[in-house]
C-alpha cells in the first residue's frame, strides 16, 4: 500500500522499480501532475509519469525484471512503453510538449525523497510550460491550480521563509 504521508506514496513495487532504475544507473524524472502534487499543487493523478534519458530502453527493462514489475516497450499495437504489476501506476512519458530535450529540461529538476526513494522532480514551472503547450482539455482544465500552487511557491521564498521542501524554488 502506498504511504499516505507523501502527497505521492509510493507502492513497495513503486519503490523497489526505482530504486533498481537508481541502482542501474538510469537517469529518469518525475514529470507532469504527479510531480506537481509532490510541490504543493492541490491536484490529484492516477498515476506517476516517468521521463528516461533516450537510449535506456534495456536498462528500463532490466531494472523492471529486478523489481518484479513488468515492462512492455513501445511500438506493440502502436502504444507508448508502459509498466504492469500489483499497485503499479506507472507510466513512461516519451516526450514533453513545449519543453527542451529530456537533458536540456534536467537543469529543471530538484531531488527530493519520496517514501525513502530520492527522485529527481521536474519544477513546477516547466510542468505549467508543457501543459500549456499541449493544450488539451484536461491540461488546459488543470492550469489554475498549478499556476496558484507556483505562485505561492515563489511567495513562500520571496518571503525568506526557509522551505521546507526542497522543490520550492524561486523560478
Amino acid at each position: 500500500m502506498a504511504d499516505s504521508s507523501e502527497p505521492v506514496g509510493l507502492s513497495p513495487t513503486e519503490r523497489a522499480f526505482l530504486r533498481a532504475l537508481e541502482s542501474r544507473g538510469v537517469p529518469f524524472m518525475l514529470v507532469g501532475i504527479a510531480a506537481a502534487r509532490l510541490q504543493g499543487a492541490p491536484v490529484v493523478t492516477e498515476d506517476i509519469d516517468l521521463w528516461f534519458a533516450d537510449g535506456t530502453q534495456q536498462q528500463i527493462a532490466a531494472a523492471a525484471k529486478d523489481a518484479g514489475v513488468v515492462y512492455v516497450p513501445g511500438g506493440i499495437a502502436m502504444n507508448p512503453p508502459t509498466f504492469g504489476g500489483r499497485r503499479v501506476r506507472l507510466d513512461q512519458v516519451l516526450s514533453m510538449s513545449g519543453l527542451g530535450s529530456f537533458d536540456e529540461e534536467l537543469a529543471n529538476t530538484t531531488v527530493r525523497e519520496v517514501n525513502g526513494v530520492p527522485l529527481r522532480i521536474l519544477n513546477l514551472d516547466r510542468i505549467i510550460a508543457s501543459k500549456r503547450a499541449a493544450n488539451r482539455g484536461k491540461d488546459r482544465a488543470v492550469l489554475p491550480a498549478l499556476e496558484a500552487a507556483l505562485v505561492a511557491l515563489r511567495a513562500r521564498h520571496r518571503r525568506g521563509s526557509k522551505p521546507s521542501d526542497p522543490t520550492e524554488v524561486d523560478r
